[in-house]
């Protein structure tokens, strides 16, 4: 039975950005990043009011239908509880349509939301971080950015489909996500070097085809596992780590300041990535980014951040 919850009872969270694929691990691999939206909740007595400061103010739709809101709901709904009127504050900072996960780090962030003010209720009501990873994946079909965001460091993310449904249905089985988190190397330093224009995840992901040689597949299982010993053991093996054949390659065209960059870091040693669906570059190193990169970058027009690696999502 639905309860509902009192007005003025108020939380604020904060979450992560994350970067997925890390080059070969596409759709698995992810990292939380220090770049962080923050967002405010109270419940009140009745109505809808949302208010959006910083990235995608003038962007977003400012009702029911906002991302954040809708996570809130669905996090709410899950915690058996309702609230008659919502006060939402959006401090957005994460770029939007970067490749570095904003659409996940909303529903994380507002899925919290729903928890913490459940909980808040009643601490019995809270649940546990496999439901958020679920609930976070349900909203965009893959767990890597979502799951980054929910567990912080390093995740690796799968999905399931043999799972019956509920009522225990042999024909209608449920996609159930799974993501596990990997404590990275101490020495490990993420770089992201951020364009201005930005890209449509539908768009690069439709430049993907349907079949790719053995070859290719092979090669990305390979390096996808020294992934995780380099991110996590070994970052003297990054470079190698890192290297693609299932997504960069045919994306390329679409991204082209992008994957000129990709290769100029390559090129001087540095284990670089498109960030999730780009155009943001995701480089990997132990050591300061070089000041003569960092400057040519600057003239090509990208913002060049050191964000460090984040926890995951926080509730207070």
């Amino acid at each position: 039975m639905t309860r509902t919850l009192p007005a003025g009872i108020t939380v604020t969270v904060r979450v992560p950005a994350s970067s997925a694929n890390l080059g070969p691990g596409f759709d698995t691999l992810g990292i939380a990043l220090g770049v962080y939206d923050e967002i405010v909740v109270t419940t009140t007595d009745s109505g809808l009011n949302i208010r959006v400061e910083g990235e995608g103010a003038d962007d977003v739709p400012w009702g029911p239908s906002h991302l954040v809101v809708r996570a809130i709901e669905r996090g709410l709904q899950a915690a058996g509880v309702w609230a008659d009127g919502l006060d939402v504050l959006c401090r957005n900072v994460i770029p939007h349509s970067r490749g570095l996960g904003s659409s996940a780090s909303a529903v994380v962030g507002g899925l919290a939301a729903g928890r913490g003010l459940a909980a808040k209720f009643d601490a019995a009501l809270a649940y546990d971080q496999d439901v958020m990873v679920q609930l976070a994946a349900e909203f965009e079909g893959h767990p890597d950015n979502s799951s980054a965001s929910v567990l912080g460091g390093i995740v690796v993310s799968w999905t399931e489909t043999d799972r019956p449904d509920a009522n225990g249905l042999a024909d209608h089985h449920v996609r159930a996500y799974r993501a596990v988190r990997l404590e990275p190397h101490p020495s490990l330093r993420p770089f992201v070097l951020i364009p201005e224009e930005r890209s449509s995840t539908a768009h690069t992901r439709g430049l993907l085809p349907d079949n790719v040689p053995h070859a290719d597949a092979a090669f990305n299982a390979s390096r996808a596992a020294l992934a995780v010993v380099a991110l996590t053991q070994r970052p003297d093996l990054l470079l190698p780590a890192t290297a693609d054949r299932l997504h960069q390659g045919y994306r390329a065209s679409a991204l082209p300041l992008t994957t000129k960059w990709i290769e100029r870091l390559r090129a001087a040693g540095i284990a670089a990535t498109v960030s999730g669906a780009g155009p943001t570059i995701l480089a990997l190193g132990t050591s300061e980014f070089p000041a003569e990169l960092r400057e040519l970058a600057i003239a090509d027009g990208l913002r060049v951040l050191e964000p460090g690696i984040a926890g995951g999502v926080s509730v207070d």
